[in-house]
């Protein structure tokens, strides 16, 4: 499996960007598909979730702000992030695990800097 993200920048704080995840290859065995972040210094971690049945999962941080969903015909992966604040900078990479193996891929990062 190979993901590609995209759609991060530059923003002011309270404003939104939307980050997408194309998936390809094996996509069919594809199970949870998440999106996690990292700052200098710092453990990668989970920002948000979302499982083939399209349940979810938020970190505290973000709940109410962000919206994770995916377009299973599309195989992408989305990140709608609203009201962003400074402590939301970082580099932010998607995830996919597999159904059975729980063998996790990752793709490479898009950066997102919240700053005025």
């Amino acid at each position: 499996v190979q993901l590609q993200a995209s759609g991060g920048g530059l923003v002011q704080p309270g404003g939104s960007l939307r980050l997408s995840c194309a998936a390809s290859g094996n996509v069919f065995r594809i199970d949870t598909l998440g999106w996690y972040r990292q700052t200098l210094g710092n453990q990668r971690e989970l920002v948000a979730d979302i499982t083939s049945g399209h349940s979810t999962n938020y970190a505290d941080s973000v709940k109410g702000r962000f919206t994770i969903s995916r377009d299973t015909a599309k195989n992408t992966l989305y990140l709608q992030m609203n009201s962003l604040k400074p402590e939301d900078t970082a580099v932010y990479y998607c995830r996919a695990e597999m159904q059975v193996s729980h063998m996790k891929y990752w793709g490479r990062g898009t950066l997102v800097t919240v700053s005025s």
